[in-house]
């Protein structure tokens, strides 16, 4: 039955099986409502869904028939527990068009409890495939019931499996089990408000839906959250605590795509356009990201910092007043700053290197801040200042700890560059035309890929691959090479971000190559 039962979840991870009519029944049903985590797929992907994922796992595995490749594979893995069945006349004529799992349990580190549900277009052949397996296997089964639905539970494993209402369901234990029941009859995952905020938000189209519930994952893991951590939250107007995410993943013929809402940013989920920002950086960057209005979230920060100060050190609401007594006025230096870039590049170790840039509103802004900056470090003893030469206004700063390339500060134009070295800072600093971002083709394919959504952040695949295949230890080399074809297939990860309502809303995807 164990074997069974796994089959029936990797059927439905896989999206492998034929056509089918559906219940229509919504598997959230049967999920209870505190649920941590709850993932819904479409088992048997129709038309386009279903073309494209089975153009995906041609160029990304080399695999003709994704379907036909893993009920073999179960088949075989059935047959070998003792437990033989056939997909084509015991499942298929009766599995449906949408399953769910999800998670009841989460204690920091491992998940337990898990449910899994799936229509059942039959009730009466799922049942009796259910007590065929039952029937067939060299483990131990015991009947049992509750509230009128009788099911099968393994003696050994304790996995239990029956139908409830218009659907199969697995779970990992007895109690499980009965949970689903009284979800089914009563409150589910699907009549919560939270629930509904997030997943209903999800695009149409996708092969899989994933909900998680990140206040309950942070109860049920201790219900606490490190010092540091929450202030950065405070600062950043995240409630975490109080936060829902859905995340979908919609296949394309020749491309991974995959859409986040979340409503962990409160009533203010962040909004703006930094593209033009992340298009004027390096063309030979493998990884850059960008982000707008960062001043206005380093105002906010200031001001969390300055009403809690910092224990043991700076008592609350003495922070900003202090610095402006020693000539640093931070509320200023924030006031000055627009958007955020950050990038890398290099091909190995000794190659690397990278920077963050900072827009202001003009260039005496930029000059001022850096200015400011420099004093903010004076005044808090930072060795190794040294003033920069040259067309770069601005300071330098060597340790130890920085490792052989001092961490550079400087302005030029309007831009601020926080830079791993001085090549890296004058790089980032440079407007010549051909050497950003946005013209080079692959960047240019992935701002076309994320459609209306602005462009946040952009990966080069092969450059990408170089450098880790150059930075991956000698001990986990043997990993790193089994994945690597599949990685080579990836032209490139866009990242786009903004907002719908209140939820913030994020898009990623992953350019396939043949």
């Amino acid at each position: 039955m164990v074997a069974a039962a796994t089959a029936l979840i990797a059927l439905a991870a896989a999206g492998c099986g034929g056509s089918s009519d559906g219940s229509g029944a919504d598997p959230a049903t049967l999920t209870p409502p505190k649920a941590p985590v709850y993932i819904q797929v479409a088992v048997q992907p129709e038309g386009e869904l279903k073309a494209n994922v089975e153009s995906l796992a041609k160029s990304i595995g080399g695999i003709d028939d994704l379907g036909a490749t893993i009920v073999s594979e179960l088949e075989d893995s059935a047959s070998s527990s003792g437990e033989e069945f056939d997909y084509a006349t015991e499942v298929q004529p009766w599995l449906g068009e949408e399953g769910g799992l999800s998670f009841q349990n989460y204690d920091g580190d491992d998940f337990t409890g898990y449910g899994f549900a799936v229509q059942s277009t039959d009730t009466d052949a799922t049942q009796n495939f259910i007590d065929d397996q039952a029937g067939s296997g060299d483990e131990p089964v015991e009947d049992a019931s509750y509230e009128g639905v009788d099911f099968k539970v393994e003696e050994d494993e304790g996995t239990a499996i029956g139908v409830i209402g218009d659907f199969i369901a697995v779970t990992e234990d007895e109690a499980t089990f009965k949970q689903m029941v009284d979800a089914s009859e009563g409150e589910s995952l699907a009549d919560g408000e939270d629930f509904a905020s997030t997943f209903d938000a999800a695009p149409s189209g996708s092969f899989a839906d994933v909900f998680v519930d990140i206040g309950a994952l942070i109860d049920q893991a201790g219900g606490k959250i490190d010092a540091n951590e929450q202030q950065f939250f405070d600062s950043a107007g995240i409630d975490p605590e109080n936060a829902t995410a859905t995340a979908s993943l919609i296949p394309g013929a020749d491309q991974v795509e995959i859409d986040v809402s979340s409503n962990v940013s409160g009533d203010n989920p962040p909004s703006g356009d930094a593209s033009e920002l992340l298009g004027s950086l390096p063309a030979d960057s493998f990884a850059a990201i960008a982000s707008s209005d960062f001043g206005n979230r380093l105002g906010e920060a200031i001001d969390e910092l300055d009403a809690k100060g910092v224990p043991g050190e700076v008592p609350p609401h003495e922070f900003k007043s202090g610095l402006k007594k020693a000539g640093i006025d931070v509320e200023k230096i924030a006031a000055s700053v627009g958007d955020l870039g950050v990038f890398a590049t290099g091909n190995s170790e000794s190659s690397l290197g990278g920077a963050a840039v900072l827009t202001t509103k003009d260039a005496n802004e930029a000059t001022n801040t850096v200015a400011n900056i420099a004093l903010l470090l004076r005044a808090t003893q930072t060795p190794g200042i040294t003033v920069l030469s040259g067309n770069l206004s601005g300071f330098s700063i060597r340790s130890a700890d920085l490792g052989p390339k001092p961490l550079v500060i400087a302005a030029k134009g309007e831009k601020i560059a926080i830079a791993y070295g001085l090549p890296a800072a004058t790089q980032a600093l440079a407007s010549s035309s051909g050497s950003t971002l946005a013209d080079d083709p692959t960047y240019k394919e992935a701002v076309s890929s994320l459609g209306g959504t602005p462009i946040s952040g952009f990966v080069d695949g092969p450059a990408a691959l170089t450098l880790a295949s150059a930075l991956v230890p000698a001990d986990e080399q043997e990993g790193f090479l089994e994945a690597k074809p599949y990685l080579e297939k990836i032209d490139y990860l866009a990242i786009g971000s903004g907002s719908d309502g209140e939820l913030a809303t994020a898009k990623l995807i992953a350019g396939i190559g043949k």
